[in-house]
């Protein structure tokens, strides 16, 4: 077992890669009485052409199968639903599915290992028949359509399509009504079978657990499978450009909602990049905060000249193929906001980062993430979302303090490029 201990805030990750391949984390909480888990497969919603190990040809599925099996996987043999057996329990489970991973989890104070016979055994037995699948075709179609009616989701899609040429974080992680209709058993076990192997799965436990109990917990558990090989993953070519600057939708809503794109060149984490990867997305945290976050003289205008009446949403978003920033929230001038934008970013790109403001934002920032540590639920996410980017979630703690002003410059030139902006809204 490897331990990997962070003196900045005082917590421990014991990292244990097992026999099958399987990778568990544990986050030690003494004291807290919530506990959380989390198993999680890399494999999302962009993963639809790959090479299974062992084989030659391509594999091809329709869009939303990721997304599908999630779905299907609380479906037992027994006639049972274990999303409703672990509701008996008394533990509150879910499940989600990304882009770029699929995860499965749940939390509570009591009951832990009860939970976990249930949890490691669906995850580990899937079962599909032709009746049941079709029936979720109905539901997930329900689903789909629910999602076309929801302005928030539409106006970051219509982002996202504007900023992508091919690439499939273009695509809705759901899929369409017409590609889940070409969806069988056969497909659901060939996905299933390819990256629901232990070797492309991690699982984070966080609480007040002993590490090398509570790994031996999990181990008991684990049916008998050997490691797969590596899956090559297909992605299209993507060009740096971007397809069109500006989208519009009409849809029912009480005030225009708006989503800035600025599309990234892809990276890549290997052992030389790591750390450049997570000083970069610092970086651009930092600099989303100075041009546009509540402190910034930006959004003191907007809001006092009534153009926007709240804090803009600003993240930035990457894996494998893909990165990019997005700034959404409401305004009844989006335009306004969107030209008022590239005028803060091009005026910081010529005169440069305030000194004072640059090192009292990263203060924060850094503050931001020591807060992350106080919740089980906030670790575990974070550690398995930053595992299947090739990131331990503590080198953000580590690399904070090496970004400086004249790195952030760098990255404020290279990245907020003015060519790689769109403008998505959904109004009246």
């Amino acid at each position: 077992m490897e331990i990997i201990e962070n003196l900045k805030v005082k917590e421990k990750l014991y990292i244990e890669k097992l026999e099958n391949g399987l990778t568990v984390m544990v986050i030690p909480k003494k004291g807290m009485q919530k506990k959380y888990i989390i198993w999680g497969t890399n494999y999302g919603s962009n993963e639809s052409s790959f090479i299974v190990p062992g084989e030659t040809e391509v594999t091809t599925v329709p869009d939303g199968v990721a997304h599908f099996l999630e779905h299907k996987m609380f479906e037992q043999e027994n006639g049972r639903n274990s999303l409703d057996v672990l509701t008996e329990i008394g533990v509150s489970a879910n499940a989600y599915t990304t882009n770029d991973h699929t995860a499965y989890l749940y939390e509570c104070t009591d009951h832990f290992y009860e939970a976990l016979d249930e949890f490691m055994n669906y995850v580990q037995h899937p079962y599909f028949t032709d009746e049941n699948v079709e029936k979720e075709k109905g539901i997930i179609g329900q689903e789909i359509m629910m999602y076309d009616d929801y302005p928030d989701w539409k106006v970051y899609l219509n982002a996202l399509q504007a900023m992508y040429h091919k690439f499939p974080i273009r695509l809705d992680t759901v899929g369409t009504i017409e590609t889940i209709s070409k969806i069988n058993k056969e497909i659901l076990y060939k996905c299933y079978n390819t990256f629901y192997n232990p070797s492309n799965m991690a699982m984070v436990i966080s609480g007040d657990f002993e590490p090398e109990k509570i790994i031996e917990e999990v181990k008991k558990r684990l049916i008998e499978t050997k490691a797969n090989g590596e899956i090559k993953r297909i992605y299209p070519e993507e060009p740096e450009s971007i397809v069109k600057e500006k989208v519009t939708q009409n849809m029912e809503v009480s005030r225009p909602l708006y989503a800035i794109g600025i599309k990234d060149k892809p990276i890549t984490c290997n052992s030389g990049s790591k750390d450049e990867i997570v000083k970069k997305h610092i970086a651009i945290e930092i600099l989303m905060n100075l041009i546009f976050g509540e402190s910034s003289k930006l959004y003191k205008d907007l809001y006092n000249k009534g153009i926007i009446s709240a804090s803009p949403s600003m993240d930035y978003e990457f894996s494998r193929g893909y990165a990019h920033i997005l700034i959404s929230g409401q305004s009844n001038n989006p335009e306004e906001v969107y030209q008022a934008l590239k005028n803060e970013i091009k005026e910081m790109q010529e005169k440069g980062i305030n000194e004072a403001d640059f090192n009292r934002l990263r203060k924060s920032l850094y503050g931001d993430y020591v807060k992350e540590y106080n919740d089980v639920t906030d670790i575990a996410r974070m550690f398995l979302a930053d595992y299947f980017k090739g990131i331990n979630s503590f080198e953000y703690i580590e690399q904070i303090m090496l970004v400086n002003k004249e790195y952030a410059e760098q990255i404020l030139k290279e990245v907020f490029n003015e060519n790689s902006m769109v403008l998505s809204i959904v109004a009246m």
